[in-house]
């Protein structure tokens, strides 16, 4: 992994973050996995997953350009970064992956161009999104979007360390003014090739992971979506139509499913969300931090960002935090697969 040998953070957030991880595991098959997950069957399990989903062949479809050019204003320009999630690995044409479904949504909500550059890489872990800032810094981006940890959970990679790589990226974009979206781990424990008993404890790792990223990311001044087994029903109801042909990755139509989940909070983040929040639904309302991101772990599409209460940024049990289930935004709010897009000016593509 690269990562072995270096130091793990410690201090109050850190503290915080790990003791959500493990509680956000409770619940999730731990008990069972524990008794039934043997070292031998596990690592007979992780051979025969690696042998069921194939290995990368190509690589995605290049998104970058100018979404919208055609409307007025000076563009927003929007960074996409992560692993192959963010990317749109397991896609064929550009209008199908979650950036260009991202910034077409976002041109035709704000009326505005959107420019868009992907620095995604297919296998990346947090620790390569250091690399992935440094390049898109250079754009000046307005927002961020990182969707990650997916192979931190596949690589082992130690919680607290993936969790110090995230936020080394947020606050780095931050300081130069780009508001971030993080999306979170997704739940692996949803993935077919895996099966019991390493399921249930690709579940366990995965919901201790985004509970973890959920806390840093928000401390950081970032805004989280969680993704959870990517809006689980109806990937479960329609596994050949919401799963690429890989079965690991999203199709065409579950990219959309997850661009739908994602593009409310970037809105919001720009502060260009609704300016009347309908009647709260059952679950959102403000919580303490670590209570939100427990809460979020376990239910896929739930943003989580910081607020006040009385004017103050923290309580008793830390920072305050907004929750919201913002699964979908709205019919149209992101183009279907399928349908045409609004054609980017291509820029700089190889």
């Amino acid at each position: 992994m690269g990562v072995a040998g270096s130091v793990v953070p410690v201090g109050p957030s850190w503290q915080r973050a790990r003791r959500v991880a493990r509680l956000a595991a409770i619940g999730t098959g731990a008990t069972v996995a524990a008794a039934a997950a043997t070292t031998g069957v596990l690592l007979g399990q992780a051979r025969q997953a690696r042998r069921t989903i194939p290995m990368a062949e190509a690589p995605p479809p290049r998104c970058d350009g100018v979404y919208g050019a055609k409307l007025p204003g000076p563009p927003v320009t929007m960074v996409i970064l992560g692993d192959s999630s963010a990317a749109g690995y397991g896609v064929h044409r550009r209008r199908e992956t979650p950036g260009a479904l991202l910034a077409t949504g976002l041109s035709r909500r704000l009326q505005r161009p959107v420019r868009l550059h992907r620095f995604a890489v297919v296998g990346a872990i947090s620790a390569g999104l250091r690399h992935q800032v440094e390049a898109a810094l250079e754009c000046q981006p307005d927002i961020a979007v990182i969707l990650i940890g997916g192979n931190d959970v596949t690589n082992r990679t130690p919680l607290g360390l993936a969790v110090r790589y995230l936020v080394e990226a947020v606050r780095a974009l931050r300081a130069a003014g780009c508001e971030v979206v993080v999306g979170t781990c997704p739940d692996l424990g949803a993935i077919r090739p895996i099966q019991p008993p390493l399921r249930w404890l690709a579940r366990r790792w995965s919901r201790q992971l985004a509970a973890a990223q959920t806390v840093a990311v928000v401390e950081a001044g970032g805004w989280t979506v969680s993704l959870g087994d990517l809006l689980g029903p109806r990937f479960a109801a329609e596994p050949t139509r919401m799963f690429a042909w890989d079965r690991f990755h999203p199709s065409a139509e579950g990219y959309a499913v997850a661009a739908a989940a994602l593009l409310p909070t970037i809105l919001s983040a720009l502060g260009a969300g609704p300016e009347r929040r309908p009647a709260p639904v059952r679950g959102e309302g403000v919580r303490s931090l670590p209570e939100a991101a427990q809460e979020a772990a376990r239910h896929a599409g739930t943003e989580v960002s910081g607020t006040q209460v009385r004017g103050r940024d923290r309580g008793p049990a830390g920072r305050w935090a907004q929750l919201r289930r913002r699964a979908f935004f709205g019919a149209g709010a992101v183009p279907q697969p399928g349908r045409a897009t609004d054609s980017p000016t291509v820029e700089g593509l190889a």
